[in-house]
């Protein structure tokens, strides 16, 4: 018998020269490594989805759904085309830049540590004013509500159990509580939205009932509402509105809400973080389009439960006598951003009641964790590093610990601030705020990538001029107040005339003239210098010269920091701090110079002490540069050297076709 024959599973093929395996253990084998491969490279999608899909979503949209109808559902819907962009443009020239952070691309594309500060600072504002705002205002409200506990009391019991884990666990542990509280947010926001639909009899119901939802109090004593303060909009079921009455004008729909979207979407450090720590171009890729598909969902999750919310409760959520207001939602303004917790106490019996309170807890921590943890990373290699060049691995990480717990405090502080707002008008206040922050970014980040014409002084002063003009404006809505129905602007036309997102644009288009103007007045980088930062240069194969200059080190004389303060300790006390932080207790590798001993590092220490100021300087310009020829080699790889399934590149490809004409086909049945 031939020797192969004698073997279980194999066939022997003579004409083709080929060996098959028919074992069903072995398929079962294959099947579930492919299986996996793809659930590494789908969790990465989720995790972002569930980060970027808070409390505040769950509220605000069915909120405004409520009062406006679902214009509000198409800036998600805005954000997928940006995913596209996201994958396939940005985050593999991310990648080629070897950078973790979003700051450090830009260092490295101008060699500008001024542009590095400046925008990790921009950055930690937005997320501190714009996402932990929002998320606490409305997790609380809706906490308050269903829970009917002491707000302060359940946000510091939420916000300790997300430290824990973000402190402990880091970007892993967070990218994988998220897959997790993302299944829970889809699974428990499904199970209201059929229970909505089945009290209100279907979607042909709520388009003929939604425009009968009109509270049965209009006036009381010789007060008498207007009537465009309490009727359903006649364009509720439409997201393309006037652009000159819409609440959301379709030109600024297209314009202004894309210039946002490209922010959130290519230069975001929460959405590139993760995309980033891919295993292959082809898992990020698959990652973006089911963060994608996600997206499609808020729609009909979120803004068509809202809308069902009004009907079958319109006294409560669509009330419009002050008086009634305060007795519903305690406040006099308005109570429609309460249309998710009134409909979760209307139509779901006492059980799911519970799992839909886990839902928005689980969208609540996920958000804030996303947060603290992209927060943290831009503070420790981007600001932290640049006060102490020399830093240890120990030292970032502890540090990087202690920002999370300082932002934990600002969250608890935030708390009463944030519930004194109105809270009908907080979401149109952090879409204000992201409007004219956001759009110097955006132009900063784009001219980066696509030309390499620009240079550092025309993308610093780009973004300083765009910045200016945009708090500007933001200054001038928070001093003078939103625009609530039958009041009339008090900002002046000339500052606040024009509507936020067509402002946005018009200071992104601004920004890109300044950062243009500027760099062809100015010396060009040249291109030994941008190999691999840019679009053009994507496929460069020579040697990049890097920009960076020599960090200027910072000398504090009442400082006694010494080799190895941060390092190995042998009380139990401080190997308890070493665990509680997921730090090695005997660390191997170092931030630093690597396989250093301690004698070498204690003589390199002296001699910075001992030295001049210029001797110190050479000293540790040399220190660093070995620590950054060290640190080149255990950067991440290409990913154009990991090798791509020929099936699942073409799954990819036939998928990103189809949400693009579910884009299409969604935005031509509801326009």
């Amino acid at each position: 018998m031939d020797p192969a024959e004698r073997h279980y599973g194999f066939t022997w093929n003579q004409s083709t020269l080929t060996l098959s395996l028919h074992s069903t253990a072995d398929t079962v084998v294959m099947t579930f490594y492919l299986l996996l491969v793809v659930c590494v490279g789908l969790w990465m999608g989720i995790s972002i989805y569930s980060s970027n899909i808070g409390s505040g979503h769950y509220m605000a949209l069915a909120g405004i759904g409520a009062s406006s109808g679902i214009a509000v559902g198409a800036l998600e819907w805005n954000s997928i085309f940006m995913l596209f962009l996201l994958g396939w443009i940005f985050v593999p020239i991310y990648n080629k830049a070897e950078v973790v952070t979003l700051p450090e691309y830009l260092k490295k594309r101008f060699g500008s540590l001024r542009i590095q500060l400046f925008i990790t600072f921009i950055f930690l504002i937005v997320y501190i004013f714009s996402r932990i705002s929002m998320e606490i205002g409305f997790g609380a409200m809706f906490l308050k509500m269903v829970w009917d506990t002491d707000i302060y009391q359940t946000m510091l019991t939420v916000l300790t159990i997300i430290g824990m884990y973000t402190i402990t666990g880091g970007l892993v542990t967070v990218a994988y509580v998220e897959s997790l509280q993302a299944g829970i947010m889809i699974l428990g926001s499904a199970l209201l939205m059929g229970y909505a639909f089945y009290e209100v009899g279907g979607y042909r119901e709520l388009v003929s009932k939604y425009m009968e939802a009109i509270p049965s109090k209009t006036q009381q004593g010789n007060w008498t509402a207007q009537p465009e303060c309490y009727l359903p909009r006649q364009d509720a079921f439409h997201i393309f509105r006037s652009c000159v009455s819409g609440d959301i004008p379709w030109p600024g729909l297209i314009l202004g809400a894309t210039t946002v979207s490209l922010f959130y979407g290519c230069a975001d450090q929460v959405s590139v973080q993760r995309f980033l720590a891919g295993k292959s171009r082809l898992h990020m890729e698959g990652g973006c389009l089911l963060c994608g598909y996600l997206k499609l969902l808020p729609m009909f999750l979120m803004v068509m439960p809202g809308m069902i919310s009004r009907i079958l409760f319109p006294d409560q959520v669509a009330c419009v006598v002050p008086s009634e207001c305060q007795k519903f939602c305690g406040r006099g303004t308005g109570c429609s951003a309460l249309a998710y917790p009134v409909l979760v106490l209307g139509v779901m019996p006492h059980g799911l009641q519970g799992f839909m309170l886990s839902t928005v807890c689980a969208s609540l921590m996920s958000s804030l964790t996303s947060v603290f943890n992209s927060s943290s990373a831009l503070f420790t290699l981007n600001i932290y590093t640049w006060i102490r060049p020399m830093a240890t691995e120990k030292e970032l990480m502890i540090a990087g610990r202690f920002f999370v717990i300082i932002l934990l405090a600002v969250t608890i502080v935030w708390i009463p601030i944030i519930e004194m707002a109105p809270s009908e008008i907080l979401f149109e206040y952090m879409q204000v705020l992201k409007s004219c922050l956001t759009p110097s970014m955006t132009a900063v980040f784009l001219l980066a990538v696509f030309c390499k014409r620009v240079n550092e002084q025309g993308a610093f002063w780009g973004l300083i001029v765009g910045t200016t003009i945009g708090v500007f404006r933001l200054l001038a809505e928070f001093f003078y107040g939103p625009v609530t129905c039958g009041r009339d602007r008090q900002c002046p036309i000339f500052i606040c005339g024009l509507h936020y997102l067509y402002f946005g644009f018009c200071l992104f288009l601004v920004t890109i003239l300044i950062i243009l103007a500027v760099s062809l007045a100015t010396e060009p980088i040249p291109d030994h210098h941008l190999h691999g930062l840019c679009w053009s240069l994507r496929n460069s194969q020579q040697k990049r010269v890097s920009l960076d200059k020599e960090m200027r080190w910072k000398a504090f004389p009442s400082f006694t920091s010494q080799p190895g303060m941060f390092g190995e300790a042998h009380t139990c006390l401080w190997k308890f701090w070493d665990l509680f932080c997921g730090l090695d207790s005997q660390p191997r590798s170092k931030t630093g110079p690597g396989n250093a001993t301690e004698e070498e590092l204690e003589n390199t220490w002296k001699k910075v002490v001992s030295s001049d100021r210029s001797t110190a300087l050479e000293i540790l310009t040399r220190r660093m540069a070995a620590r950054k020829s060290e640190e080149h080699v255990d950067r991440m790889k290409d990913w154009r050297d990991e090798p791509e399934s020929l099936f699942w590149k073409r799954v990819v490809q036939a998928s990103a076709i189809l949400l693009f004409l579910l884009l299409i086909v969604a935005h031509v049945y509801f326009a």
